[in-house]
């Protein structure tokens, strides 16, 4: 069987250095850091202080609010980013078979505010099973795919990967090879997190599994030093459109998606 030709053709990103793919990689360039105190919650009696928060995330830049409260922020970040990697690849949406595009999607731990929060707020309750009917469809981890196919009606393989920090990765492989067996023309992928929360935060650090340099957060990520101390936990999501060669030469896509750098500008088509 000849395996069928891979390529990029699509990007997005939305990140603690930056909140688009033309952020982000102004960012890695130029050495920026996306660690620093933790603002979602009161970290006074937390060891760890510190994390790699999205700056300047406003959920209704980007949804109503009524559509925001439906989602938890792993999911908003995967619909942010894909939405950012489908209009950067140039897709024709209505002149695609939508039948071989699919929705392959790595992601950790999923909706983990949602559970802490319907769980604590029928902790403090007097024990009347009080939840929001979006619960469920809030926290599981394959609601982010789900919800990207859904909003373009994608109907190709729709799945999650969770293989802990590799999950994203194990979504891309997974996209690679049915895009090279032929099962698919185009397949999403990458993943998503927001696990900087209480009982994310709280929980790496009863494993002793974070960094504690609060003095220091921006140089707390050193995993390769002989002082290092632990990781550091971030969240955001990162997208790519992987499109099978003869697919994307045919719609007339010849590059990858380019960026200011021009040492990164590489000619994937010709």
């Amino acid at each position: 069987m000849q395996l069928k030709r891979v390529v990029v053709t699509g990007l997005g990103a939305l990140t603690p250095i930056g909140n688009n793919i033309q952020e982000y990689w102004d960012g890695l360039v130029n050495g920026k850091s996306g660690c620093a105190p933790v603002t979602y919650y009161d970290t006074e009696k937390f060891k760890v202080k510190f994390a790699c928060e999205l700056k300047n995330y406003n959920p209704e830049d980007y949804f109503d609010r009524k559509e925001a409260r439906k989602l938890d922020r792993f999911a908003q970040y995967a619909l942010i980013s894909s939405d950012e990697a489908i209009l950067d690849s140039k897709l024709n949406l209505d002149d695609i078979d939508k039948f071989r595009v699919g929705v392959i999607w790595g992601a950790g731990i999923g909706g983990l505010e949602t559970f802490q929060n319907e769980v604590m707020n029928f902790a403090n309750g007097d024990g009347t099973p009080r939840f929001n009917p979006f619960f469920i469809p809030k926290m599981i981890a394959d609601i982010a795919p789900g919800n990207i196919s859904i909003k373009h009606g994608f109907m190709g393989p729709n799945y999650t990967t969770v293989s802990a920090c590799a999950s994203s990765a194990n979504a891309m492989i997974d996209a690679l090879n049915y895009i090279r067996l032929g099962y698919c023309d185009v397949i999403v992928t990458g993943g998503s997190e927001a696990a900087v929360t209480i009982a994310g935060m709280g929980g790496f650090g009863a494993m002793h599994a974070l960094s504690t340099r609060n003095e220091s957060p921006e140089t707390a990520s050193r995993p390769f030093d002989a002082t290092r101390d632990g990781f550091v936990l971030g969240e955001g999501a990162g997208a790519l459109i992987l499109e099978e060669y003869e697919h994307a030469k045919a719609r007339g896509q010849k590059y990858m998606p380019k960026l200011s750098v021009e040492a990164y500008q590489v000619t994937l088509i010709t």
